[in-house]
Order: structure tokens, then C-alpha cells, then sequence
């Protein structure tokens, strides 16, 4: 989504939720940032009305709050909010892990090794940033092969809250981490025993969760791993 395209478009309010999302993601806006209606407007050449309906959604989704005094900003998230997002996490892919050992073909397995030795390859490559993508990929692929609609449909629904907690967090990790941390979801799929790979599934986002407590100098014990299994 670019912002030619928004201003190409009539029924342009769904397509600027998009592009708010992405702006977030990308870290073109932050949490805690103002987003200001006019300003916005005008850079895309648009009236405030389909500015506003989109920030009434995004305020809807949870994504925008609106401060008394100073207008629309993209919400903070706070560790309650963090606790959700993960907890929600390891029941979803936990289930999907599951049933994806079931559904998955062997050629759907060595997918995943393939993509898994395509992050062991770049994890020294200086000109490649980061890993997420890849493993991003990784967990997306298994919720797709879980084959379960309303938990695909479920999923989708705090997929940019999952997205936005990836990139506060990818801060902190490391290539190296990303392929250490991965290679137990690919061998889980391997040795396709349903009830292994959901443990590991829910200890690997536990421990997402933890990294992220002790990144913001938090208490993590609070939701402690016994809370979530």
C-alpha cells in the first residue's frame, strides 16, 4: 500500500487503515505518536472525512486511542497487553501445530527445513538485517497448514498486534537467535508427535513473552509459563 494508491482510490478509508498499520509496523509511526487528522489529509491530498472514519476503526481495533486534549495516538502497549498477545498466541499455534502434523505432506516439512536452511545461510551474510521474516513465514505456515478456517480467521485478528510486539522486540534479537529458536518448531514438525509439538510450540512463545519482560525491565514472572499450560 503507497500512498499514491490511497489518493487514486474513492472508497479510501479500508486502504488507509492499511497504510496507518504499515506506517506503525515500519516504524514510521511509533506508540505513542499523535496522528494528526489535517496533517494527514493533506499530505495525501484527501478530505478529513475518510481520515477520520479510518481512525475510528483503528480506534475500534484497539490500535489508536483517542486522548482527551491532543486528538488520536497510536497506542502503547503495556505488559497486560503483552500477556494477551502471547497467551492468545500459544493457544492458536498450539492447536495449529497440532493438527498441521497432521495435515501436513512430507513436501510441506521439507518447505519449512528449506526455509529454515535458507536463515542458516544468510545468518552471516552482513548485507541481511534481520530474520523475521523468515520466521514470521515459519509460524504463518503452520497456522496455514492447521487447515482449521475459523482459527486461520481468529489468528488474522491480532496478526498486527502480533507484528507490532515482532518489531519491538526484534530490536533485542539476533540472527543467531532467530535460527536456534526456529529449528525446534522444524523438528517438532519432523518427528510429528501432536502432543511434543504443541509443548514446544507454547514453550517457545513463552519464552518470546519472557525476552520481552526482561527487555523492558519488567516483572515477567507475573504470567508465569504455569499460568498459560
Amino acid at each position: 500500500m503507497t500512498k499514491q494508491n490511497i489518493m487514486e482510490k474513492q472508497n479510501i478509508s479500508e486502504d488507509l487503515v492499511q497504510l496507518i498499520k504499515q506506517q506503525i509496523i515500519e516504524g514510521e509511526l511509533n506508540p505513542g505518536d499523535r496522528i494528526v487528522e489535517t496533517k494527514f489529509a493533506k499530505d495525501l491530498g484527501i478530505s478529513q472525512t475518510p481520515v477520520r472514519e479510518a481512525i475510528r476503526q483503528l480506534s475500534g481495533e484497539g490500535v489508536v486511542v483517542i486522548v482527551p486534549n491532543k486528538g488520536p495516538m497510536v497506542r502503547e502497549l503495556n505488559m497486560q497487553d503483552v500477556f494477551e498477545i502471547y497467551s492468545l498466541r500459544a493457544v492458536y499455534e498450539g492447536l495449529a501445530i497440532r493438527l498441521a502434523i497432521r495435515n501436513a505432506s512430507d513436501r510441506d516439512i521439507q518447505e519449512l527445513e528449506s526455509v529454515y536452511e535458507d536463515m542458516k545461510r544468510k545468518m552471516n551474510d552482513d548485507d541481511v538485517p534481520s530474520l523475521l521474516e523468515e520466521s514470521l513465514y515459519i509460524h504463518q505456515s503452520i497456522i496455514r497448514l492447521s487447515k482449521h478456517d475459523r482459527l486461520i480467521r481468529m489468528y488474522k485478528t491480532i496478526s498486527f498486534q502480533i507484528a507490532l510486539v515482532n518489531r519491538i522486540l526484534g530490536r533485542a534479537s539476533t540472527k543467531q537467535k532467530e535460527v536456534e529458536q526456529h529449528w525446534e518448531l522444524i523438528d517438532a514438525m519432523r518427528r510429528r508427535d501432536p502432543d511434543h509439538a504443541e509443548k514446544v510450540m507454547r514453550e517457545h512463545i513463552h519464552r518470546s513473552y519472557q525476552e520481552f519482560a526482561d527487555m523492558k525491565e519488567v516483572d515477567g514472572t507475573l504470567f508465569d509459563e504455569h499460568s498459560w499450560f
